[in-house]
């Protein structure tokens, strides 16, 4: 395998860059992933995404695949952060993509990891967590969850056994787009804001 193509925002000589991968479903240039790609870019960050093959596949042939093995995920996010380098690098990405990044975030010694909507436990299935490595996490982490994420929401996630280097920062009555109900009376852009505020918050600390 060799390191799949990145897609650069963001000045060239910033002391920290940010690498993000996307989720499951949506690809790197989504207009959640531009959203948070561009605004971490303007506030001083070198950003870099990439897409995994199964997606790289998906724009050549438009044809949707399911994501590749597990062990694939893990060997694109190692080449990449081999490329990038681990020093002053932040990782994480949206839900699948920040999962992988959680996986090889201490064995690769990144500064920083952020997980936009982790997925906790798949949809419908809150008995099979995947939580087990994240207990032991050493490295500084800031997961951007929504209070009601079907995959991970704030009664659910109180519960669990995890990592005193994990701070969770909930949205309001955000779902696993971290986009809330209109009868809450916030709006998604209210939501991604701060968000992208809290993300930047973690990320000038590292």
């Amino acid at each position: 395998m060799t390191c799949p193509d990145l897609l650069f925002n963001g000045p060239d000589n910033a002391r920290v860059t940010v690498a993000l991968a996307h989720g499951a479903g949506a690809p790197m240039d989504s207009p959640f992933m531009d959203y948070f790609a561009e605004g971490l870019a303007t506030t001083g960050f070198r950003v870099a995404r990439f897409e995994f093959p199964y997606m790289v596949e998906r724009r050549k042939t438009g044809k949707k695949r399911p994501p590749n093995t597990a062990k694939v995920l893990l060997e694109t996010w190692g080449l990449v952060i081999d490329e990038l380098g681990p020093e002053n690098l932040i990782i994480g990405g949206k839900s699948m993509g920040g999962r992988i990044a959680s996986m090889v975030a201490d064995d690769k010694s990144v500064s920083g990891l952020v997980c936009l909507g982790y997925p906790f436990h798949p949809p419908g299935k809150p008995e099979k967590t995947r939580i087990e490595h994240l207990a032991e996490l050493k490295t500084p982490a800031m997961f951007l969850q929504g209070t009601r994420d079907t995959l991970g929401g704030i009664d659910e996630v109180s519960g669990y056994p995890l990592s005193k280097k994990i701070n969770i920062h909930w949205l309001e009555d955000g779902d696993h787009g971290l986009k809330p109900r209109k009868k809450s009376g916030r709006t998604e852009e209210q939501n991604w804001a701060e968000a992208l505020d809290a993300f930047t918050a973690f990320a000038e600390k590292r």
